[in-house]
């Protein structure tokens, strides 16, 4: 049945329990309520946003004298009396520490008749926003909230992000901050723009810890004045979106997906993937389904080229990895027809992912020394006529079947025909990786008629060997999700 790519529309934003935002206060007055070690801490983060700071109260700890006399500038100013209403007027943020809640109550009304935004510390039913951890690299910043509900979990997670990300992004940031007017300036085309940009972000990726100096500038835009008329063009990468679990996707592949203008995706492609995907990227749907609606592989072709001479980045997604049974040479052919640059990002395989979810090893040095993947039907969708038998007869192969729901039968006759053992291990994995994968084993013998019966969703992928026997004494191990 001829099927039409179809575009899917991003789920609605869930629920946020807070907005997060950023402030810019360079320059800009901002009142503080109290002299406390808590209201000092607050005081270091205004100042290192750039705030004129005015901090009212009747006693200052040491910590708030120190922050004040620490201060290179007179952006802080210390006043010795109880906060007024009227002290609010103009300011663009009010913080309160108040340890009774009369004060505080007090404060953020003020605050609100004022329309001035209030936090107070440590009292969120006062607070119109919240501070959250902060991952510093400026102009790079990150903020992390759990709304109250967890402080310690967040600051576990700043430290995290802490390690994972090159204290050289500071410079890096600054430099894309000083060097976006030059790129305007520089005569670049706005798609070689977006190349810079595109330059930019992997030399960083890649050579965080090496400062940026201006002669980086222009080796960024040569290298993009270098491609000439390419740069105009649109291009298409291939993607293996895995098996189906989206925590497996590689780190490439991640960043092919929040960089695309437009996504074409099979149906095995699960939709938690994309989620990884540029919110405002069109996803299509040009799903090929055995024996249901598919939309014709030429039809693909057509529509991913012409997406690539628009200009647009296009991200052709795959269950798997594309060079495995992806048609993925038809794809590149089809680029390189048209003059379209075509990059590839291989992906985590089914079988791979499939054997590692059962704790299954591919080969093995006793019983296993080759591996093979075989498909289960040909181009008009029956058993194909030149499996190597023989091969799939070897005691010492692991053999994965893909596709092979609809012939296993008549593989498995033919196999046993040209000398398997019909006692040969087997296992048919359904939706692999993922939390509702389920597990068929028996003899291979039995595996037609035991997989008709269990009448599994797909994808399914049928490996059989020798290797898959160690399964049996793993039946009941924490790597089954679910076996039938």
């Amino acid at each position: 049945m001829a099927r039409t790519p179809e575009e899917t529309r991003p789920g609605r934003m869930p629920a946020l329990a807070r907005l997060p935002v950023f402030f810019a206060l360079t320059g800009k007055r901002v009142v503080l309520a109290g002299g406390s070690n808590a209201a000092a801490w607050k005081a270091e983060l205004m100042l290192a946003a750039g705030a004129r700071l005015e901090v009212y109260a009747e006693e200052f700890s040491d910590e708030m004298q120190a922050v004040a006399a620490d201060t290179r500038d007179a952006a802080i100013t210390l006043i010795n009396r109880a906060w007024m209403p009227d002290d609010l007027d103009g300011a663009a943020l009010a913080i309160g520490a108040f340890e009774d809640e009369q004060g505080a109550a007090a404060f953020a009304k003020a605050a609100h008749d004022t329309g001035v935004p209030v936090n107070v510390i440590d009292k969120p039913a006062f607070c119109d926003f919240s501070f959250g951890a902060i991952v510093n690299r400026s102009p790079l910043v990150i903020g992390i909230s759990t709304d109250g509900a967890a402080p310690v979990f967040a600051q576990a997670i700043r430290a995290k992000l802490e390690a994972l990300l090159p204290t050289g992004f500071t410079a890096w940031a600054g430099a894309a901050s000083r060097w976006r007017d030059k790129v305007k300036a520089s005569g670049l085309s706005f798609a070689g723009r977006r190349k810079f940009w595109q330059v930019f972000t992997a030399h960083a990726m890649t050579n965080a810890e090496h400062a940026p100096s201006d002669a980086d500038f222009e080796r960024f835009v040569a290298e993009v004045k270098g491609l000439g008329a390419a740069v105009e063009s649109g291009t298409v990468t291939l993607v293996g979106a895995g098996p189906g679990d989206p925590e497996l996707l590689t780190l490439r592949a991640v960043r092919a997906l929040q960089s695309a203008d437009v996504i074409l995706f099979d149906d095995l492609v699960s939709r938690g993937v994309l989620d990884f995907a540029r919110r405002e990227a069109r996803k299509l749907l040009v799903g090929k389904t055995g024996f249901g609606p598919s939309c014709k592989q030429e039809d693909i072709n057509v529509l991913m080229v012409s997406l690539a001479k628009q200009g647009k980045r296009v991200v052709r997604l795959k269950g798997g990895d594309p060079l495995i049974f992806g048609r993925a040479g038809e794809e590149l052919d089809a680029c390189e027809a048209n003059g379209i640059k075509a990059e590839i990002v291989p992906g985590i395989s089914a079988a791979q992912g499939a054997a590692a979810s059962l704790g299954l090893s591919l080969t093995d040095r006793k019983h296993s020394r080759r591996l093979q993947y075989i498909t289960g039907h040909a181009q008009n969708g029956q058993l194909p006529s030149d499996i190597d038998w023989r091969a799939l007869a070897d005691p010492v192969t692991t053999t994965a079947i893909y596709m092979p729901v609809r012939t296993l039968a008549s593989l498995v006759a033919h196999a046993q025909a040209n000398g398997l053992d019909p006692r040969t291990p087997a296992v048919a994995i359904a939706r692999a990786t993922r939390p509702d994968q389920q597990v068929v084993r028996s003899a291979i013998a039995d595996l037609p008629a035991r997989l008709a019966e269990a009448q599994l969703p797909g994808p399914v992928l049928v490996m059989l060997g020798a290797t898959v026997g160690d399964l049996a004494a793993r039946a009941n191990g924490p790597a089954q999700r679910a076996a039938v």
